[in-house]
């Protein structure tokens, strides 16, 4: 069995270093293992994500010497997909929906 790591950053600001800890360590973890290390960029926070983070991001990966293997993935890329999956989930019955409110969210977050 191949060993597969993955590091997903938002890019919503800097490499900061528990981000370079968490990357750093799957990085060993796959390259010790002869295995592979991808690259996952959670860009769907449009709001947030700015390209100057992902190029930081990415630049500071490649600063301490890591490398992926394949191109880095964006979340944003993968919507179809996404959804293709959400629309399976809900007509097999294996998942639901929500009817909360924006509001009725942001409480329950705040109480939790």
């Amino acid at each position: 069995m191949t060993v597969v790591t993955r590091f997903a950053p938002s890019p919503t600001g800097f490499l900061h270093i528990g981000g370079a800890r968490t990357a750093l360590f799957n990085w060993l973890y796959a390259r010790h293992h002869g295995g592979k290390f991808l690259l996952r960029v959670e860009d769907t926070d449009r709001k947030r994500s700015t390209d100057e983070a992902i190029d930081a991001i990415l630049d500071g990966l490649k600063w301490f010497g890591t490398d992926w293997d394949g191109e880095a993935v964006f979340q944003t890329s993968r919507v179809d997909d996404h959804v293709k999956a959400a629309e399976r989930l809900l007509a097999e019955g294996n998942a639901y929906k929500c009817y909360c409110s924006p509001e009725e969210l942001t409480e329950m977050r705040e109480t939790a």
